[in-house]
């Protein structure tokens, strides 16, 4: 794992919310984005909140790093910034068949009327 001075987390980080499945599961993060968030994410968020006060530089810089992404430098850093981007925006749906399916009753009840003419 990453060489940080940063807290392991009181207790394991799970977002059953956005990731219900787990984070590796999600196809978002790798292994070692997925073992990075369950230890040290709990620690993140509180800091994150404010729950939490930083201990350290490197935890001072991790709050520097949310208010100014392109400060981010460590793994840990640009691993939790891209869990708020996975978690916190909107998912975007695309369909395959976007077009607006209009029908032609006119020629449709034409056909109908020349049906029953007979």
């Amino acid at each position: 794992m990453a060489e940080t001075l940063i807290r392991l987390g009181e207790k394991r980080f799970y977002d059953d919310k956005a990731f219900p499945r787990g984070f590796a599961k999600s196809g978002n993060f790798t292994i070692l984005e997925d073992e990075l968030l369950m230890y040290y994410g709990d620690t993140l968020s509180g800091l994150e909140t404010g729950r939490l006060e930083p201990m350290n530089q490197e935890e001072k810089h991790f709050l520097k790093a949310l208010k100014d992404p392109k400060k981010a430098n460590t793994k840990l850093e640009t691993t939790w910034l891209k869990y708020i981007k996975h978690s916190r925006t909107r998912k975007s749906f695309y369909t395959f068949n976007s077009k607006k399916i209009t029908t032609n009753h006119s020629a449709f009840e034409q056909e109908l009327a020349y049906a029953y003419e007979d």
